[in-house]
């Protein structure tokens, strides 16, 4: 490009290209570090849920004040995952840990998952009967070992020589509620001569309702982090395991896209690898975390007749949240520490 004067004014065009370049770097929006969690996905009403609705929210409020603590002292978006999750095991009220649901056996197993979006690092334990928190000892096979994944025996048998870990009898797990759960899907099942039906998690004659658990963070130092913990489904059988410790199933976290913690029908959430396609949309297409989760959950798994959501967080530290049930616990806190909890489409 050349003036009047003769004198080469390109260097001085690349230079504005730059200046406006690095003016728009500027103007983009803080990241906004923060945690959303959710207690499962179904086809319930705020009726349906009773009395335990109180205590419910009571719980998630707990354990988003957890994660919060962690946050807001400039600890990890993995702290602040496990804090939040461990609460929510330790409830009776939510199918993971002292609320998870019973197998067709009258037995508990218990599966978990938890991943670092900024190694990519993660860890998983499925089919456990005796670890009263088990994203504690996925938290440990992450830390302590080259695996992701260990299950039942073995896992706990990991957890005795890593140390650390809280060991309970069966007993703990059992709840009355749950068990009769158990009951009427027995009985449902005897109905339909002998046929294995699908498991379901609460009252079927609220619908279905799958309390799996689950935690995404962004902290302040701009890593993402999931977690997710459930007991599966009532009256399942054959040491089935769902999508909750499969990493790009029903967990995933990548700094470089988003982090999604999944609910619901975890065979489908498998095979559609939900949580690893929402964020792999984000990362290769380029489009919101919120517009590729709306994609997968209402584009992919539902036509596929996959019930269940998501909730999640981009790396700037946007919400995201999609189901396609007519409600899905979920609850979200930020940097002024204000906890806000939802159960279905409008409340």
């Amino acid at each position: 490009m050349k003036v009047d004067n003769g004198v080469d004014s390109r260097p001085l065009f690349l230079l504005l290209l730059v200046t406006i370049a690095s003016a728009c770097a500027v103007q983009e929006s803080p990241s906004k570090w923060g945690m959303v969690i959710h207690t499962g996905a179904g086809n319930f009403t705020l009726e349906s849920l009773g009395d335990r609705q109180a205590e419910m929210r009571s719980a998630m409020t707990e354990a988003l004040m957890a994660g919060h603590r962690v946050l807001s002292s400039g600890g990890s978006s993995l702290d602040a995952v496990q804090a939040a999750i461990v609460v929510l095991e330790d409830s009776p009220q939510f199918n993971a840990g002292k609320g998870a649901v019973f197998t067709h056996q009258g037995t508990n197993e218990l599966d978990a998952s938890i991943m670092d979006g900024r190694t990519m690092m993660a860890g998983a334990v499925a089919g456990l009967k005796h670890i009263k928190n088990p994203i504690r000892l996925a938290r440990l096979v992450m830390d302590k070992s080259p695996h992701v994944l260990m299950v039942g025996e073995g896992a706990e048998a990991f957890a005795r020589e890593q140390g650390g870990i809280e060991f309970v009898s069966e007993s703990y797990f059992y709840t009355e509620f749950r068990w009769q759960q158990l009951q009427r899907a027995l009985e449902e099942e005897k109905t339909r001569a002998g046929a294995m039906l699908r498991p379901r998690s609460d009252n079927p004659a609220a619908g279905t309702y799958f309390g799996t658990v689950g935690a995404v963070a962004l902290d302040q130092a701009g890593n993402l982090a999931a977690a997710t913990s459930t007991g599966g489904l009532t009256n399942k059988r054959f040491g089935r395991v769902g999508d909750s410790p499969i990493i790009g199933a029903g967990t995933y976290a990548s700094n470089a896209s988003c982090a999604i913690s999944a609910t619901g029908t975890g065979e489908y959430f498998i095979r559609f690898t939900v949580a690893k396609d929402i964020c792999a949309r984000v990362e290769y297409r380029g489009v919101s975390a919120q517009t590729a989760a709306d994609e997968v959950i209402q584009g992919v798994l539902k036509p596929a007749g996959g019930e269940g959501g998501v909730v999640g967080l981009d790396r700037r530290g946007a919400v995201v949240v999609s189901f396609n049930t007519t409600g899905m616990g979920r609850g979200y806190i930020g940097e002024d520490g204000k906890a806000t909890i939802t159960f279905t489409v409008d409340q």
